[in-house]
């Protein structure tokens, strides 16, 4: 179903909805704004009104005058000197992401540019004929939005339908000709902040998934681990204000109800590991970042971001030109959720250690046959605990990177773009641990001693992993099923959780509001709400199974 841009901006969600292939529309309102708007800026051109980047060089060029006869020339310009990125080009999804919140950007009415050029870029986009843009070579936003621009004006390069075209002959196949840009064009075309909120919407939308099948995976090693179900104790959790936290506890105890194991050795250890017993805590804390990423990401999607901005009137044109076009909100948010992810990464290796490791499992070595001739899961840990350190390093603040471009003019650098592509990279690394911690439960369920039911739910889980991979004997290699059980999570979800709790925005305005003398008080109802909650879902888990 399409996304339309209409009069309201659109949200992250939208964004990664066209980025996965959705296409994209413009509706008549915001046409309108993106006609108005170039009227504007042809005004300032008229009258002369000093503006940068339409009658001004850019950069620490700012103060020198370009002439109405030049100001054509300086818009191509713009496109050729800014298309400096290098190295693999991104993905699929990644352009598209980009493309769309550009096209966001433009549909808020103050950039100037015509409404053939956003309808080029919508063009493009939604015949599947994408731009090829190099991933490095920005510390902000510049060069990912040249590359994307170039093809508009017949130069670069793009793919469509499994081809490299040059984007000349790329517009002539889907009946388009090369723009020729006017004022201000070029240098709106890779202006804002449209390259990391189109790839922040992505890392969101990988990231909420990633979380869904930690939660479940998690359960499969607890219960494989024999954990206490205390842990995650309605009464207890909501002593702890936490939105986030309060769901995994329901999500965990929905998807463990039922186990004989865990029924089985109820009271035998006072307390559990942390990485069994802090799972709430860990991957709650995640998804609080996630949803306060969520708002900045939001906000920055609704926010004009060009530098400069035209607004007023035609009688009365004005021009803003100051700093929207830096993201230094959306570059802290995606270096927090960098950061959240890769601790709930790190967890389910020392789960998965503790499921491979026979001094703590109770399962057989490193999951293997028996006998020394099998490894078993060994090395797929060493794997793991790689990835973990690798994003131990991305997770360095790309937002204090800092540096010094043009000429002194940009002194402070937020570096966004490149918080998002690291954020990214964290997300595929993780999910690539957690497959390990699936592949390694799955086989922890095929050896387990005791001769008792799984839960409903994670039996279920284990039944899809069979249907992919079967029960490894060391027979084939293990990169293989790892491969395959990556797939498995970042292309589709787990299997829905029966009466999934939902997240209490009013609970956590409440305490918001609330002293701590007062939080105890919240917690109590709190708690009584939770408990009555989870006995519904461990009810709806019988009736559904």
């Amino acid at each position: 179903m399409a996304v339309i841009r209409s009069n309201r901006p659109l949200d992250w969600a939208q964004v990664a909805a066209v980025a996965a292939g959705e296409p994209l529309e413009l509706s008549a309102e915001a046409r309108a704004r993106i006609a108005a708007a170039r009227v504007l800026v042809e005004q300032i051109v008229e009258r002369g009104i000093r503006a940068y980047g339409v009658n001004t060089g850019v950069g620490a060029l700012c103060d020198v005058i370009v002439s109405p006869s030049e100001q054509h020339t300086l818009s191509r310009n713009i496109l050729m000197s800014h298309a400096v990125g290098v190295g693999a080009p991104l993905g699929v999804a990644e352009t598209r992401a980009i493309m769309a919140a550009a096209v966001n950007n433009f549909a808020h009415g103050h950039s100037g540019i015509r409404l053939e050029v956003a309808d080029q870029l919508v063009a493009l986009l939604n015949a599947g004929c994408l731009p090829e843009v190099p991933a490095f070579g920005s510390v902000g936003y510049l060069s990912h939005m040249a590359h994307i621009a170039l093809v508009c004006i017949g130069e670069g390069y793009v793919r469509y339908r499994g081809e490299r075209l040059k984007g000349r002959d790329a517009l002539r196949m889907l009946g388009l000709e090369p723009l020729v840009l006017g004022a201000k064009e070029g240098l709106s075309l890779v202006n804002g902040t449209p390259c990391v909120t189109g790839l922040a919407a992505l890392a969101l939308a990988r990231a909420e998934r990633l979380l869904d099948w930690s939660d479940v995976v998690a359960a499969m090693s607890f219960e494989n681990l024999r954990g206490q179900l205390a842990a995650f104790d309605a009464d207890s959790l909501a002593l702890r204000i936490s939105p986030g936290l309060s769901l995994v506890g329901e999500r965990m105890r929905t998807a463990l109800a039922d186990s004989g194991i865990l029924a089985a050795v109820v009271g035998q250890r006072t307390q559990d590991p942390l990485s069994l017993r802090t799972v709430p805590h860990v991957h709650g804390a995640a998804r609080d970042v996630l949803a306060a990423t969520a708002d900045v990401l939001n906000r920055e999607l609704a926010s004009i971001t060009d530098n400069p901005i035209v607004a007023g009137t035609p009688e009365a044109p004005r021009v803003y030109s100051q700093a929207h076009a830096v993201g230094a909100s959306i570059a802290l948010a995606m270096d927090s959720l960098a950061t959240a992810i890769a601790q709930v990464a790190a967890m389910a290796e020392r789960r998965l250690d503790r499921l491979v490791n026979p001094l703590v499992s109770g399962l057989p070595a490193f999951l293997a046959e028996p006998g020394g001739t099998c490894s078993g899961f060994m090395i797929a840990q060493y794997t793991a605990a790689s990835l973990v350190a690798q994003n131990r390093r991305l997770a360095m603040p790309a937002s204090l990177d800092g540096g010094i471009t043009s000429g002194l003019q940009e002194d402070h650098l937020c570096h966004a773009t490149p918080a998002a592509l690291k954020a990214l990279e964290i997300v595929d690394n993780a999910g690539r641990i957690v497959a390990i911690e699936l592949l390694a439960a799955a086989q922890a369920y095929d050896l387990q001693s005791i001769e008792a039911p799984r839960a409903p739910y994670t039996d279920a889980l284990w039944q899809r992993v069979r249907s992919a991979v079967p029960t490894y004997r060391d027979d084939r290699p293990l990169a293989d099923d790892m491969s395959i059980a990556f797939r498995m999570i970042a292309d589709d979800a787990p299997p829905p959780l029966p009466n999934p709790g939902k997240m209490r925005p009013a609970l956590t305005s409440a305490a918001r509001q609330l002293g701590v003398a007062d939080l105890a008080n919240v917690a109590g109802r709190a708690a009584a709400e939770n408990a009555g909650a989870g006995r519904a879902a461990n009810d709806g888990l019988a009736a559904a199974v």
